[in-house]
């Protein structure tokens, strides 16, 4: 055995140890809330480098990308060494990295550049319009709906026909245009040289399951395959990480069942109930042992989750003292509901708990509303985890167009939106100015033409000048990404944001910042390709109170994973509201609702806060008298200390 460094007995428990040095082969880590997985994967990672094993063989999927940073980061620094070999990441990521290498043998260029959602949704609209489909005299789906159709349907790898039937079945009568749209908007990706987030899952995927040379290429070229949040993991990811464990079998997957919440976007709970049933030979590793919360908050939360029938099971052991036991308290209503929140949040604050340490969790958006208002009105500073992410901003978009012209001049998208910045240029210039783009060996040159300059209006021909010497500018200097972009502000596109937007100061200041972004890169392409895989980088939507550097937070469940607060209000625990209402009639559906709802419960490190309205308001302004929340009715009082709005006010 390699000698070792690090002092693993001082910086691990038992059960974290037993993983990280654990012989290899197929191996299940069930880890459980607040259990130190984060850690444990860290020091397997460092202990496998320090038994000799090649970073440039490890591959680690992890949730987001700065989940991956971090953990090699802290490896880098146990080691005292660079890692930088290692393929750490998420899927997509990962994926995109692997098929920057194999790119020609899925039929594309290697320089192909990717679509964000909204970019889906203007290639979809261009696909039906070729289609002629009569959408204003028959009902069809839109395009927000469509590209979560093709999504599910590549995540699952179920068919368009499967996924219309089971999620939007009263578009069922146009199942056989959606299927047709699906291939027309493949091919349309194709020819263009563009991909979105789904293709660098499944062109991987499809890449492994055909090609028996890449399977091997790829098998042999990793030794050792980590997965953290393996509950999460949709059919496709799981397939693929099979795939590339062929070689090897040294595959490690670390999650919890007890948290896999997101099977709406795809996530398959059958891919860690059932590992071991695909590695018969798996040694099944548990973390047990909870840092997070006190041990009434884990009483309760052990009772509730041991009311799901598919788990496995575990229990979770505190390493603190007992603590209070979660208050569970019945309101009039929202209302109330909202002033008993806010009034425990302002003693909380005056006992010396920080707005930050606070958080408002609840299923779903809508349930937040009176909680706005009553912190508004007393002038509570918080935060609500939604909002438009920054890199959809339209003038972000704008400037990230022109850098994708400079990486893809086929790109038809980045054209078009280019194009209809300048005064003359509509979206019928547009088109036509891309039928001669995209018909040109050199497309960039193309717009030098005597016959693009004959489709332009007379007041239009002075900014397209602009446009060109722009490109060509850009192109000649082959500037790092931050330069481009002030180039891009400094020829015309600061005038443009300030003609029309009366907010203009504020956007220039995102671009500026979007440049800020820009210096960590010295190529455009890897500056698109990491715009392109940002995870969840969202917007806040703040309401100024008395201290504004402190906001609580407001968020729903699914948000709120993976984060701890000291004090945690969990709202609206009635039938209908947690679970929801249309959430009911399935036990599978239940039991993902119990899930989330543990969720919530383990995101507390001191105080939980459960609550309930006695009574909801239709949008007729009747009264509807409301159950408690089955996940309260089924655990024993014991667990937790009842009261009313009338004993805390």
């Amino acid at each position: 055995m390699a000698t070792t460094f690090l002092d693993y007995d001082q910086e691990l428990n038992e059960e974290q140890k037993q993983v990280v040095f654990s012989k290899g082969g197929p191996t299940l880590v069930i880890a459980g809330a607040g259990s130190g997985k984060t850690r444990t994967i860290t020091y397997r990672v460092a202990r496998l480098i320090e038994e000799g094993v090649s970073p440039r063989s490890i591959f680690l999927a992890t949730f987001t990308n700065k989940a991956a940073r971090e953990m090699l980061h802290r490896v880098e620094c146990l080691l005292g060494m660079s890692i930088q070999e290692v393929w750490g990441g998420t899927f997509h990521h990962l994926c995109n990295l692997i098929l920057r290498r194999e790119a020609r043998a899925v039929g594309y260029d290697h320089s192909y550049t990717i679509l964000d959602r909204e970019d889906q949704k203007e290639v979809l609209e261009l696909c039906l319009e070729d289609l002629k489909i009569d959408r204003k005299n028959r009902r069809f789906p839109k395009a927000d709906l469509l590209v979560n159709v093709f999504s599910l349907s590549r995540n699952t790898l179920l068919s368009i026909e499967d996924i219309v039937a089971k999620h939007c079945p009263q578009f069922m009568e146009w199942t056989s245009h959606i299927s047709h749209l699906s291939a027309l908007y493949q091919e349309r990706k194709r020819q263009t040289n563009v991909m979105d987030f789904d293709d660098l899952l499944w062109y991987v995927w499809w890449l492994l399951r055909e090609d028996q040379g890449v399977r091997k290429k790829y098998g042999n070229m990793f030794h050792h395959i980590l997965v953290d949040e393996y509950q999460d993991t949709n059919r496709i990811q799981a397939e693929i990480v099979d795939f590339l464990a062929e070689v090897h079998r040294n595959l490690l997957v670390v999650g919890d069942d007890a948290q896999s919440i997101y099977a709406f976007r795809g996530a398959h709970f059958a891919n860690i109930l059932e590992f071991p049933k695909r590695y018969p030979d798996c040694t099944v590793y548990k973390l047990e042992t909870n840092y997070r919360s006190t041990a009434a908050i884990l009483d309760l939360a052990n009772a509730v989750i041991a009311h799901n029938k598919y788990q496995f099971p575990k229990v979770l052991r505190p390493v603190r003292g007992k603590g209070n036991k979660p208050v569970v308290i019945a309101v009039q209503n929202v209302s109330e509901q909202a002033q008993y929140v806010a009034s425990l949040v302002l003693e909380l604050r005056h006992e010396g708990y920080r707005l930050e340490d606070m958080a408002v969790l609840y299923r779903a958006h809508y349930q937040s509303m009176e909680i706005q208002v009553e912190f508004t009105r007393r002038g509570i500073p918080f935060m609500v985890r939604s909002g438009i992410r920054f890199f959809e901003q339209a003038h972000i978009k704008d400037v990230v167009a022109y850098l994708k012209l400079i990486v893809n001049p086929l790109d038809e998208l980045a054209w078009k939106r280019v194009l209809r910045l300048y005064p003359g240029i509509g979206k019928a210039t547009a088109e036509r100015i891309w039928q001669v783009v995209k018909e040109s060996p050199d497309p960039l040159g193309a717009v030098e033409r005597e016959e693009v300059r004959a489709l332009l209006p007379v007041h239009g021909e002075e900014s397209f000048q602009a446009l060109v010497n722009t490109l060509f500018r850009l192109e000649e200097l082959a500037l790092s990404p931050a330069s481009a972009i002030q180039m891009i502000l400094e020829r015309g596109y600061a005038e443009y944001v300030e003609r029309h937007y009366a907010d203009y100061r504020d956007r220039l200041q995102d671009v500026e910042e979007l440049a800020r972004f820009a210096t960590r890169y010295s190529s455009i392409e890897d500056f698109l390709s990491e715009l392109a895989l940002l995870g969840e980088v969202e917007a806040e939507r703040i309401v100024e109170g008395a201290l504004p550097d402190e906001k609580i937070v407001l968020s729903t469940v699914h948000q709120a994973k993976g984060l701890e607060w000291g004090c945690v209000f969990v709202v609206w625990l009635c039938e209908g509201g947690f679970p929801l209402a249309q959430s009911i009639n399935r036990p599978e559906d239940v039991e993902e609702e119990r899930r989330l709802f543990y969720v919530a419960c383990t995101r507390a490190k001191d105080f939980l806060f459960l609550s309930y309205p006695l009574f909801t308001e239709t949008s007729s302004a009747r009264t509807t008298l409301r159950r408690p929340s089955r996940f309260l009715r089924e655990i024993s009082p014991s667990y937790y200390t009842k009261h009313f709005l009338r004993d805390v006010r």
